[in-house]
């Protein structure tokens, strides 16, 4: 049950692959800087603060996922993405993945470079590219907003899982005898089950936050639809 973690442990991927991806978020997380940076104001600083707690208070309540035998957790990128946008919410969940690692030993410290490109990296933006596009076709209302909170975390939780499934083929210690496949399935299902608990958290936080202060909501204010231009009448003068 090790493997179908997405904290993962020293020892589970060899260390040259591992710091392949701990080269690669970094870049990565380097370009989240840049880009955050244009994005703070008065209101997306503080927000990213309260975010980063609020994803690490979370991370610690395990819900069991009985059907099997594991238990899973908020990993923050969809609800990140929401409410402080892809290149700030990268950043929360990976500063999250790194106290964790260092403080409570959740996570190997030689993988936090696999850790950040799956939960920080490929969750958020897989959140958050699903998130601009279904606020394009779904009104913004409490339910409109409800449904893309929980699509996209769900969403965003089998993806970083595949991300781990990508790392094991190309350096997992463990032979598999070719069965990939098997392995792919298996984090799809049981993450497919935690995303739901994720969903559910993401979809209360995020409609909660929205009602009382909408201007916080990062997706709602940085998602605009795009403009439509109203058609000129073919007969008389323009009013």
């Amino acid at each position: 049950m090790r493997t179908l973690a997405m904290h993962i442990s020293n020892g589970i991927i060899n260390g040259p692959v591992a710091a392949i991806f701990a080269a690669l978020a970094l870049a990565a997380l380097t370009v989240c800087v840049l880009r955050g940076r244009r994005d703070l104001d008065d209101r997306l600083a503080p927000m990213a603060g309260l975010v980063a707690a609020f994803i690490f208070a979370v991370q610690m309540l395990n819900f069991p996922i009985f059907t099997a035998g594991v238990s899973g957790h908020l990993l923050g990128g969809a609800l990140a993405a929401m409410l402080v946008g892809p290149w700030v919410g990268a950043l929360c969940v990976a500063v999250v993945l790194v106290v964790q690692a260092l403080v409570f030993g959740d996570g190997g410290v030689a993988m936090l470079g696999l850790n950040i490109t799956n939960m920080a990296l490929l969750g958020t933006a897989a959140a958050y590219l699903l998130i601009a596009l279904l606020l394009r076709v779904l009104p913004r209302t409490s339910a409109g907003l409800a449904v893309t909170a929980f699509v996209s975390a769900v969403l965003s939780v089998v993806v970083a899982s595949q991300g781990f499934v990508v790392q094991y083929w190309l350096g997992g210690t463990t032979d598999l005898g070719g069965n990939l496949a098997g392995l792919s399935g298996t984090m799809a299902g049981v993450h497919l089950l935690i995303g739901i608990g994720e969903g559910l958290i993401t979809a209360t936080t995020v409609v909660t936050v929205a009602k009382v202060r909408p201007d916080l909501v990062y997706a709602l204010r940085g998602l605009r639809r795009p403009a439509t231009t109203r058609a000129v009448p073919a007969v008389g003068g323009v009013r």
